[in-house]
Order: structure tokens, then C-alpha cells, then sequence
């Protein structure tokens, strides 16, 4: 009987982890947005996910022919720092791998796409996190005045980092439609706000949150585009952050550059990427790039340093990075897992990931 019900819950909580797609008044609501058409959320650019004369067969066969060095051979480096006492002048940012961070500022906590579970898929054993990048669970985290997801992806939007954290969470900011998998997850509807792309919303008296353009998808199965995916700015009274996401590159970070520049630090993706699919993950070249157009101080490159998702060697995304960003004299913070990076103070990170 144990063992039943055992497994009965395995299969409930395996149902619950893929999430619920938006229907009903929220569906009837996400098609009035002017970036739904034709059944799905679209691009401001056409968006191939895969170049003509790519088929989805080659791509899976490509996919199993990985560069030997996409896992790294030992335990990546990290620092465990007291989340609860990140006070200091400045903001601070604490990067957990790939793309969750902790963003100190103006005395408030903001936790960006947290991954916790140790995989990013829909099942454990899948794309399972480095030994040494999944130091931090939910219950290190301090409590979380605002939380802001940008898309429903798995390695974005984690099932048990959710259903962890929901008690330690204020308030939720999202891309539109992703309420729909987070109340499904017991998630109280009252703390969640959607938002559409260049919609802008007042936290308090000092501090604006913008919802920005991307160029992805979202989907946690089969169908595609049900939500939104975005990027967000986030304006303090001292200070303005582009908190990227995920995006192919395209003329948005130069709109996004000329509307809200200067950003003291731009976060942004730079691994998981390919030939195989160009438009909707960015080159680390693109990336740098991609900081130039924003009219960006300083680039924090993400989205690598976790998990397995493209075919290239672990570390190649930063190692890009740091070359296209000496050629273009952009400023670039490398911190490692877990190590506070204050803004504004003098950073000579060390590549640490040269191990």
C-alpha cells in the first residue's frame, strides 16, 4: 500500500512539474496583447528555431556529438557567503550558475530565475547541475521582496525552487502567462504580476520595474509560445540594471540602449548556443556586442557555468566573451558562484574557471 501511494504522488508531482497552460479569462486576456498572434506569443523579428535545410533529426543526432569538455572534470570553485547580511552601500549581486542571481539594492532582496533543484528538466536525471554550481538551495536565500521570472523554460522556471521559495516571496513579477503554471503550484495569484513587454510598474517610491523584448520562446512541452518571454530593467534611485534573460541577438538592445541607457550593468546570456539554432541564443560575441548596444558600463555574462544544454565545451562561452570584450574595451565581471560582486567597486576577478 506505502509503495502505491509512493508512486502515485511520484506521478502526481511529475504531472505537476511540466506546469499549466494559460486558458479561460487569463487566455482571453494574453490575446489582447499586441505581441500574441496567429495561437502564440511572436517576436518583434521573424524567428526561425533552426536554419532552412536543418532538420529536428539532424539536430538530435549533432546533439549527441558533443564537444569532450562539455562537463567540467572537477568540482567548479564557489564561495558560500551569508545571504542574509549582503548589506553594503552598493548594490550587491550574487550569481548561483547559469542564470539565478541574488540582487541587493535599496535595501531590498530581488531573486532572478532561480534553479535550485540541482537539473533542468522535467525530470531529475536530466541535465543535471555541475559538481560545485548547485551549492545553494531555497532555504539559504533570504527573504524575497521581489521575485522576477522571465520565461517558463525549465533551466528558469524550477518546480521545487517555486514550491520552496513561495513562503519567502513578497511579490512576483513575470512575463505574461506564466501565472498560470505558478498557481497550478500553489503559488497565491495576489502576489503575481504579469507583465507585457514595455509595461512598467512602480515597486515604491524609488525603484521602476520595465518589462522589455526578447528574442526566444517558452514552452515547458510540446506547444510552443503560450507565454511571454522577456527582459526587464530595473531603475533604483542610484542605479539602473538590464536584466537580459534569455535572447537571440537583434535591434532590441539598441532601442532598449537608446530608451534607457545608462545601465551600470548589463546581465546577459552567452552559452547554450549554436549554428543549429542562431536566432533564439545569442553567440558570446553577440553578446558583448549585445552590452555595446545597451550602452551598458559593465557586462555580467550568464547562462553558462550550470548546466548542459548546448554542445560546446563548458567554458568556451566565457572564454569568447573575454575575447570579443577586450576587443571592444567593454567591462566584464566574472564573479565566481556565490561570491558577492559589489557595483561600483574597483573588480579584478581572476578566471576562475581556468581550473
Amino acid at each position: 500500500m506505502g509503495g502505491n501511494l509512493r508512486a502515485e504522488n511520484s506521478i502526481i508531482m511529475s504531472l505537476k512539474v511540466t506546469g499549466k497552460l494559460p486558458s479561460g479569462k487569463l487566455l482571453q486576456r494574453l490575446q489582447q496583447s499586441p505581441n500574441y498572434k496567429d495561437g502564440a506569443f511572436q517576436n518583434l523579428s521573424p524567428t526561425a528555431m533552426k536554419p532552412e535545410g536543418v532538420s529536428y533529426w539532424k539536430m538530435t543526432k549533432e546533439f549527441f556529438k558533443k564537444h569532450p569538455d562539455t562537463l567540467p572534470l572537477v568540482k567548479l570553485p564557489f564561495v558560500k557567503t551569508g545571504l542574509n547580511k549582503l548589506d553594503a552601500d552598493d548594490p550587491v549581486i550574487v550569481w548561483f550558475g547559469h542564470s539565478s542571481y541574488l540582487l541587493r539594492a535599496g535595501n531590498k532582496n530581488f531573486l532572478v530565475d532561480p534553479v535550485f533543484s540541482g537539473n533542468a528538466a522535467p525530470v531529475s536525471f536530466m541535465v543535471k547541475a555541475f559538481s560545485g554550481s548547485n551549492e545553494y538551495n531555497a532555504d539559504d536565500m533570504p527573504p524575497i521582496n521581489y521575485l522576477i521570472l522571465t520565461h517558463d523554460h525549465y533551466d528558469h522556471l524550477d518546480f521545487k525552487t517555486i514550491r520552496k521559495l513561495r513562503n519567502k516571496v513578497s511579490k512576483i513579477y513575470c512575463s505574461l502567462g506564466i501565472s498560470s503554471h505558478l498557481k497550478h503550484w500553489g503559488v497565491d495569484e495576489n502576489i503575481i504580476t504579469e507583465m507585457d513587454w514595455w509595461q512598467s510598474e512602480q515597486l515604491d517610491s524609488t525603484m521602476q520595474l520595465i518589462a522589455a523584448p526578447a528574442r526566444h520562446f517558452s514552452g515547458r512541452g510540446v506547444k510552443r509560445g503560450q507565454t511571454l518571454w522577456s527582459s526587464f530593467i530595473l531603475k533604483t534611485a542610484t542605479h539602473n540594471f538590464y536584466l537580459g534573460g534569455d535572447s537571440g541577438y537583434d535591434t532590441h538592445f539598441a532601442a532598449i540602449g537608446e530608451k534607457y541607457d545608462p545601465f551600470d550593468l548589463a546581465i546577459l546570456e552567452s552559452g547554450q548556443y549554436n549554428t543549429m539554432w542562431p536566432l533564439i541564443h545569442m553567440m558570446p560575441e553577440e553578446t558583448v556586442q549585445a552590452a555595446v548596444d545597451l550602452k551598458a558600463k559593465a557586462l555580467m555574462p550568464v547562462h553558462w557555468g550550470k548546466f548542459r544544454l548546448g554542445m560546446h565545451a563548458w567554458h568556451e562561452p566565457i572564454k569568447r566573451v573575454m575575447g570579443k570584450a577586450k576587443e571592444l574595451n567593454v567591462a566584464v565581471m566574472t564573479p565566481k558562484i556565490g561570491e558577492p560582486l559589489v557595483i561600483n567597486t574597483q573588480y579584478s576577478g581572476k578566471n576562475w574557471w581556468e581550473i
